[in-house]
């Protein structure tokens, strides 16, 4: 007489397998999903949520509107001592690499941050870069920012190149990642 029970061990281990590569195919990502923005989250290889801040002089910054140029965006609040010690490095790829287009946007995190602590150190340290004020923390939800300093590189495309979370970053590790973002530009 035949046994059964390999039978229905192979079909159970066949539906396992096909439970998962089902629940694989279903819940990817797609490139399509991606080229569209509908990313689980800011990471490489996805669109770089849009928004729109002010700077401290009160005037509105799109990142929408810097489309095709590379973009460094660093998350950063006055009280955060490696946010500090990074803003020089993030001030010297600042004015080496303007004219090649590259633009630095600071984002204080003004909702857990005093925005006149902000303006008192940016003064401090000569900061020419914008520095936008996150008043209600809606772009640090958006990009998930959940410690500072976080910094996003964002290609000319407009897609997140890499995200590096914590620092302080040097000079010289910022340098070679605008290089990478500036090889991209058309």
């Amino acid at each position: 007489m035949i046994s059964a029970q390999p039978f229905f061990r192979r079909a159970l281990l066949i539906g396992i397998l096909l439970l998962g590569l089902g629940w694989t195919f279903f819940s990817r990502v797609t490139t399509e999903n991606a080229a569209e923005g509908r990313a689980p989250a800011p990471q490489a290889g996805f669109p770089a949520p849009a928004f729109e801040l002010t700077d401290l002089d009160g005037r509105l910054v799109s990142l929408t509107d810097l489309r095709g140029r590379p973009v460094i965006l660093n998350f950063w609040a006055s009280w955060c001592a490696p946010c500090r010690a990074e803003m020089p490095a993030l001030q010297a790829v600042a004015d080496e690499y303007a004219e090649r287009g590259l633009v630095i946007l600071a984002v204080n995190a003004a909702f857990q941050d005093r925005a006149e602590d902000a303006v008192a150190f940016v003064a401090q340290n000569g900061l020419t870069f914008p520095i936008l004020l996150d008043r209600d923390g809606q772009v640090n939800r958006r990009y998930q920012v959940h410690s500072l300093p976080t910094t996003f590189f964002i290609g000319p495309d407009g897609l997140i190149r890499e995200v590096v979370i914590g620092g302080p970053m040097s000079s010289a590790s910022l340098r070679v990642r605008a290089e990478s973002l500036l090889e991209s530009v058309p």
